[in-house]
């Protein structure tokens, strides 16, 4: 019986040390990196991602300095990573904490660092991309208003009402996240109606701008309605007493994702790896909901996951990527971007 014991333990301690062997070499790479070049949404801000980097460090031991770059233009962000692909320019982030489709056009131009995430535990459903990416939370974008200003009466309840004759001449903001709307052609609408549709908007004489614009515009009244914005910042609204709100109960509900990916070539690409890992957990799940406003729709018990029962989510995938880029570049040059 103890010899058996012996066996059983010694059996049991060399799984452990194989199943600890991949994230525990990681982590002494990471820890060699010692810094992490961060691109992540505007709305994180500097006191979320320390905050993030904080928790990253308390976990894995590190020690890792985190320089944060907001994005506001995250189609810009990557325009610069392509462009400096072409010139064989490092590229200026470790890790891009991107929409999916933005990604999608970083994968079409094979410009990931692809890593097996999925050995260090990371749900199978959150990887994306050929193992370029891992998904980390789902925006909901839906067009958004000024409550104080926009009569109840006038709030759209389908995505065809924005192309009423009222809206015309620079009442709706349109922005640089094309992508949200060629999502349509890829759901139940098809390429045909959802490019009828931008067609039209394009008609509204839309004001342009980025959404953080767009934002700002409807709060000071330059425009009644954005046809698009994310939910990170009607999150933050809220928490500030400024009354923009989405439009609700329209059908379908895009849901683009962020994802987390190393770009190849990246300075420090195994501390981009393990903050990816990260990103997935319980712990940064909760940071990132409360910086940020969102969660994975993925994951059972989430607010994400019980904000999406019952409605029909636009979630891209990845044999819908070159559609989606193809048409976010098409629909960008009709509405005059």
């Amino acid at each position: 019986m103890l010899i058996l014991l012996l066996v059983l333990h010694l059996l049991f301690a060399n799984l452990t040390l194989t199943f600890a062997a991949p994230i525990d070499d990681l982590v002494a790479a990471a820890k060699k990196d010692g810094v992490i070049e961060l691109l992540a949404p505007s709305t994180t801000g500097d006191k979320g991602a320390q905050a993030l980097g904080s928790a990253f460090n308390k976990k894995y031991g590190l020690n890792i300095k985190i320089n944060y770059t907001p994005s506001s233009n995250m189609t810009g962000d990557v325009a610069k990573l392509v462009m400096g692909a072409a010139s064989r320019a490092t590229p200026e982030w470790d890790l891009m904490l991107v929409t999916d489709a933005h990604h999608a056009t970083v994968w079409a131009r094979k410009l990931h660092q692809p890593f097996d995430y999925a050995k260090l535990g990371v749900l199978p459903e959150l990887i994306q991309y050929d193992n370029g990416a891992v998904s980390v939370g789902n925006q909901f974008v839906l067009p958004a208003y000024n409550r104080n200003i926009l009569p109840a009466q006038d709030v759209p309840k389908r995505w065809e009402d924005l192309l009423d004759a009222k809206w015309k001449g620079g009442k709706l903001g349109v922005s640089t996240a094309t992508h949200h709307l060629s999502r349509l052609a890829v759901g139940p609408w098809g390429e045909n109606k959802a490019s009828e549709f931008v067609r039209a908007i394009a008609k509204q004489e839309p004001i342009l701008g980025t959404l953080a614009n767009l934002n700002t515009r409807l709060q000071v009244g330059e425009i009644l309605l954005a046809v698009t914005l994310v939910d990170s910042f009607i999150s933050q609204a809220k928490k500030d007493g400024v009354p923009i709100v989405f439009a609700e109960g329209l059908d379908p509900v895009i849901s683009p994702t962020y994802n987390a990916g190393v770009p190849k070539g990246a300075s420090h690409p195994n501390v981009g790896h393990l903050f990816a890992v990260f990103l997935a957990s319980l712990e940064a799940q909760e940071l990132w909901e409360r910086f940020n406003g969102q969660t994975s729709a993925l994951i059972p018990g989430t607010t994400a996951f019980k904000y999406a029962q019952g409605k029909r989510l636009l979630q891209m995938h990845q044999n819908q990527a070159e559609t989606v880029d193809r048409l976010a570049r098409q629909y960008g040059k009709i509405l005059g971007f």
